[in-house]
């Protein structure tokens, strides 16, 4: 995926406008935003729309394999809106490879929500912290992510050495 994509076409919003990816957003990740009063922006990046609130990348929509769209925490988001849905921890050992953009492995993994289906768009956090490490499309069920030992288990799509994380806007 290039990484040479760069924020454009921001253009600030009104709540009323983006309410029903909101909405989305808040019932898929059993989270509340809170974001009234907020300064509210949309923008592209790449191939993505960003929900920028009060200047800091909050959401990203995105098409998934299917071609359905998806509304998404960015990690940025879920440092400030910690949620228990949708996770998948990994271990000590496997976060050098997710930091440099590489799929996670099942063999990785110890703990996952048990709601995840194939398919799903998931959050990875380090197993000790609760941090967020990386979002990615599940390849597998949940309860499969944490039985199995062999296979990759997570296609990465954003993660903490991307230049998203990093950026100041």
């Amino acid at each position: 995926m290039p990484r040479d994509w760069q924020i454009k076409k921001r253009r600030p919003v009104r709540r009323k406008h983006i309410a029903p990816l909101l909405k989305d957003l808040e019932f898929a990740l059993g989270i509340d935003l809170a974001v009234d009063g907020a300064f509210l922006e949309m923008a592209n990046y790449g191939p993505w729309k960003m929900v920028l609130v009060d200047r800091i990348p909050l959401a990203v929509e995105l098409m998934s394999p299917d071609e359905e769209r998806v509304v998404f925490l960015t990690l940025r988001g879920f440092l400030s809106h910690p949620c228990e849905r949708r996770f998948v921890e990994v271990d000590h050992g496997a976060i050098p490879y997710l930091m440099n953009g590489a799929d996670c492995m099942v063999a990785g993994i110890h703990n996952a929500d048990e709601a995840i289906k194939e398919g799903d768009l998931v959050w990875v956090r380090d197993q000790e912290h609760k941090r967020p490490l990386a979002i990615g499309w599940a390849t597998k069920d949940g309860t499969s992510l944490i039985q199995e030992l062999k296979g990759k288990g997570i296609k990465n799509l954003h993660w903490v050495g991307d230049e998203l994380w990093e950026m100041e806007l």
